[in-house]
């Protein structure tokens, strides 16, 4: 926990020093299972308990750490289990999410997506699995907003969090997973951009299976089942 801050808190917020937290859990900076207390996150940023206290609650609440009665903080863990209920909810959500994307009618807001497509295969051709993963999170998050459907973003950025942890760990160590991501992300663009709903549909879902499934193993070795 002696890592220097890397950004400016001078206003600080408990939501700055959430998104400080959930930027180092998602990267595998901060391991799952590390211990958090209030005194050291509050010392290494430079501010008082208080909102360190109201962070703390924002990531539980987000499911990226535990907290229990005379235990203490820590890092939510990674599993199997927790891997495999995260992605058989990611699959139909992300699924429904890129439908209605590709039935908006906001023309401006999908030009984005050739854009997005450019640094990827730019981040791709480098072999950059951690780039990769950042413009990827941006096309999920330009595809949520084109859905217009308040009720499923707030769903998928109850979920997403925890999943981009994993999604993380499947670009920055695995590049079969990239590849394959490269081309099915590309054709949900399309498919999204033309309006081609139940296709956009059918692509997420099949890549999100697919990876899914890819990663079972190596999941299950590294962190355990449970």
């Amino acid at each position: 926990m002696n890592r220097p801050l890397r950004q400016d808190l001078s206003a600080a917020i408990p939501e700055g020093v959430a998104a400080l937290l959930e930027k180092e859990i998602i990267f595998g900076e901060l391991a799952p299972m590390a211990r958090l207390t209030e005194e050291e996150v509050a010392a290494r940023y430079g501010v008082s308990r208080s909102p360190v206290r109201e962070a703390l609650r924002l990531l539980e609440r987000d499911g990226l750490v535990l907290r229990a009665a005379r235990r203490g903080i820590w890092v939510a863990p990674l599993s199997l289990k927790d891997f495999d209920e995260i992605y058989t909810c990611r699959i139909e959500l992300e699924g429904v999410a890129a439908e209605q994307a590709a039935m908006s009618s906001d023309t401006e807001r999908k030009k984005q997506f050739a854009g997005l497509l450019e640094e990827l295969r730019a981040a791709h051709a480098r072999g950059d699995g951690r780039e990769f993963f950042m413009v990827d999170v941006r096309g999920s998050a330009l595809t949520y907003d084109l859905s217009d459907n308040r009720t499923l973003k707030r769903l998928l950025a109850s979920l997403d969090k925890q999943a981009l942890r994993y999604r993380f760990i499947g670009y920055t160590h695995n590049p079969e997973i990239v590849d394959i991501t490269m081309t099915h992300t590309a054709a949900i663009y399309d498919a999204i951009v033309g309006g081609q709903a139940e296709r956009a549909k059918e692509l997420t879902e099949h890549i999100i299976h697919y990876i899914w499934q890819f990663m079972r193993g190596a999941i299950a070795e590294n962190f355990g089942k449970e």
